[in-house]
């Protein structure tokens, strides 16, 4: 990735105060290993991610999930929650008050103590989990990653979810080649010229309006999800408008 696509990028995601990985494709690029290690970020991460993570020495601030995908033997090396608020040795937790407010364990690992925040329900998935999670805890503006790569369904449901809490939360999406945003009404988007553009419409009854794309659209619906894909940024930004305030995706490549 060039200067100019870096800078711009590093630009869109400084308004993301919290990460949530999810556990697919580990973040190896570097924008996602510079955002990851942001001390002034805070990471939650789905219990399944927590090994990736620890891989690549990015310590999370919570880990959220039922345990089903985690290592057995990190299962097991847990303290309560009175354990984890002494000092014990060299280990640490990186927010204490945080372990404190919010958590029943700690997953001791590698000399740190990491606040685990159980949730055994059924009902949803971990990626859900961990954004009802930011929803009590009153945490908005949500970067989402690992949620791409490996199994095509996990990206496919886990697009879909980040599509039904936009209604609550404002979410992106990065993968390891774009950035994926819900938006309703009428939105303008920064880019860059030639950058690649696809949008997805949930119904195909929205009736669209793309301006600043190489292939503009005026009050149009699409039958397919193809239809609005495969369109190209003519400047430094481009408006997707869309009536009845649906919900449209709108995914940009991180490069040109």
């Amino acid at each position: 990735m060039n200067d100019q696509h870096y800078n711009f990028w590093q630009k869109q995601f400084a308004n993301f105060p919290t990460i949530i990985v999810a556990n697919g494709e580990i973040p190896s690029s570097e924008l996602s290993l510079s955002i990851l290690n942001d001390k002034k970020k805070r990471i939650i991460c789905c219990d399944g991610a927590l090994q990736k993570l620890l891989s690549i020495n990015i310590i999370p601030d919570v880990v959220v999930g039922d345990g089903d995908s985690m290592d057995a033997e990190m299962l097991q090396q847990q303290t309560n929650l009175d354990n984890s608020q002494t000092d014990s040795g060299s280990l640490s937790c990186r927010d204490a008050k945080f372990c404190v407010s919010t958590a029943t364990h700690c997953i001791v690992t590698e000399g740190h103590k990491i606040p685990y925040y159980q949730d055994s329900s059924e009902e949803y998935n971990d990626l859900q989990k961990a954004l009802k999670y930011c929803m009590a805890s009153g945490y908005d503006d949500i970067l989402l990653m690992g949620c791409g790569g490996l199994r095509e369904d996990h990206f496919i449901a886990n697009l879909s979810i980040m599509v039904m809490y936009s209604e609550q939360l404002h979410l992106a999406m990065l993968t390891e080649h774009g950035v994926f945003n819900v938006m309703r009404g009428s939105v303008t988007l920064a880019s860059i010229p030639g950058m690649q553009v696809s949008v997805f419409a949930r119904t195909p009854h929205t009736q669209l309006t793309f301006t600043g794309l190489k292939y503009p659209v005026n009050d149009r619906s699409f039958n397919w999800l193809w239809q609005g894909s495969l369109n190209e940024a003519v400047g430094d930004e481009f408006t997707v408008t869309a009536g009845d305030d649906e919900a449209v995706v709108v995914y940009r490549t991180l490069q040109s």
